[in-house]
């Protein structure tokens, strides 16, 4: 059985296809299976898989019904002890990303997230999460190793939903109590911007989506996490008034214009 199983799942991104094939063929550790689900694209997207299909475990291209529908696939095909969701456009963070994750210290638990990069900066977790967390963001699944085992016992995504549905599946494995969540703070991957959790034209989508799986998850205590989240914003906007917060700000910037 391997360590790992990377499923990638793609549709007519042939360039981002190959930016994360091209990541995942080139990691100096080895022990793990490439999956993957290809949604019948009609661009250059099967010619760059089979020009890896050597290094690749399983692979398929086929019409599905959503992204979910093609990460469940991946799920189903998949034999690795953790799972990690690596979709086309999304790379890990040079050639010994996996080495140095798994071969880390803290690497144990159910559901192990690292941080990731992105163009214009990077994305820092919380070592401990709370209810709070989830109200107000999410784990990147491209940076989220997952025991398989928890897929049998919570079922696969919810395909109901079209952008939301692993933040539903981590809100439902951190409310069960059931399972251990663990943070290592290392940039896995390069996360890309230009997929559909990001694309305005969806964002009335997402917005319903993320409302109705709080709703339906936390109940009655939502409203209050919401109120909580406005005092939090008011307190931020104090703070960003002060002298401090405009120094740390122009702090910020000028490490930003010294990185470009």
């Amino acid at each position: 059985m391997k360590q790992l199983s990377i499923i990638t799942i793609n549709y007519n991104n042939e360039k981002g296809l190959k930016n994360t094939i091209d990541s995942v063929v080139s990691q100096t550790f080895k022990d793990f299976e490439f999956i993957i689900i290809d949604g019948n694209s009609n661009d250059d997207s099967v010619n760059h898989i089979l020009a890896a299909q050597e290094k690749i475990t399983f692979w398929l291209s086929e019409n599905d019904t959503g992204i979910y529908n093609a990460m469940n696939k991946g799920i189903n095909k998949a034999k690795g002890e953790y799972l990690l969701f690596l979709n086309s456009g999304d790379s890990l963070n040079g050639i010994n990303a996996l080495h140095n994750f798994i071969n880390h210290k803290g690497f144990f638990g159910d559901i192990i997230y690292g941080d990731y990069k992105f163009d214009i900066g990077e994305k820092i977790f919380p070592n401990n999460l709370t209810p709070l967390f989830f109200i107000k963001s999410s784990l990147p699944h491209q940076s989220t190793f997952i025991k398989k085992s928890i897929f049998k016992e919570m079922g696969n995504y919810n395909e109901q939903y079209s952008i939301a549905s692993d933040r539903e599946f981590f809100i439902k494995c951190f409310l069960s109590e059931k399972y251990k969540f663990k943070h290592i703070n290392i940039l896995l991957t390069s996360f890309d911007l230009l997929g559909i959790s990001n694309n305005p034209e969806y964002a009335t989508i997402k917005e319903k989506e993320d409302r109705e799986i709080l709703e339906s998850n936390f109940g009655i205590y939502y409203k209050d996490y919401k109120h909580l989240l406005i005092l939090e914003k008011k307190i931020n906007e104090f703070k960003r008034k002060t002298f401090r917060g405009i120094f740390k700000r122009i702090i910020t910037k000028i490490k930003t214009y010294a990185k470009a």
